[in-house]
């Protein structure tokens, strides 16, 4: 592993380079009361690199309500436009302490940068902040059609970057995003605490002072 070549760095977007799991929050939030029942932070976590789909079911489960498929489409735009209607305050001011530090290392070193997220509003999200002429490519929840663990978002990245996942590194914050780079054959990273991503090569609290070097570094002593 100390020979380990990297082309390819792959982000996951929400708690990676930004927080929108705050607007997420407050959408599904809303959503829950409307229908007559709420649910907590701690459960949100959950919710963390879930599918738009994937998160009406849990919520819907943790309301006890059995909705059939027609409604659930309907609340799940529902949920969305609110959503949306909560990113338009985004603004470069939002991206993470650290990572547009990172992001230039990674240029300066000629590594390729994509993202891979589940969210369908992921390319709004960018523009907001002002990276979408960073990302290389952007594989989102319009793209991919399987939910992480399953590793089609990040494995479709890769291909469309021409590299091996075997030299790339993804980085996450939630455990079935960092089992789904592992599933992939990627280097993962995990952004956040051990005690949730603790399945990761490499687990940091953020990304303030690192570059790749020192993420390879961390890797390799795994």
């Amino acid at each position: 592993m100390s020979k380990m070549t990297i082309h390819a760095c792959l982000f996951d977007l929400d708690g990676v380079i930004v927080d929108t799991a705050k607007y997420h929050f407050l959408a599904w939030r809303r959503l829950a009361n409307e229908l007559g029942f709420d649910f907590t932070e701690q459960e949100n976590e959950q919710l963390k690199g879930v599918s738009r789909m994937g998160s009406l079911e849990l919520i819907l489960q943790w309301g006890g309500l059995q909705l059939d498929e027609a409604r659930k489409v309907e609340l799940a735009d529902r949920k969305n436009e609110w959503y949306k209607e909560y990113l338009q305050d985004m603004s470069p001011a939002d991206i993470l302490e650290g990572v547009m530090p990172f992001l230039e290392d990674l240029q300066q070193r000629a590594v390729r940068i994509g993202l891979g997220s589940a969210s369908k509003n992921a390319i709004t999200v960018v523009e907001r902040i002002g990276l979408l002429d960073t990302f290389e490519i952007i594989i989102d929840g319009n793209k991919a059609t399987r939910s992480k663990p399953d590793p089609q978002v990040f494995a479709l990245g890769a291909a469309a970057l021409h590299v091996s996942p075997a030299q790339s590194i993804v980085f996450e914050d939630a455990a079935t995003g960092v089992q789904a780079a592992l599933n992939g054959g990627f280097y993962a990273v995990g952004i956040g605490s051990p005690d949730n991503l603790g399945h990761a090569h490499a687990v940091l609290p953020n990304f303030i002072g690192q570059t790749l070097e020192t993420i390879m570094e961390c890797i390799v002593k795994e």
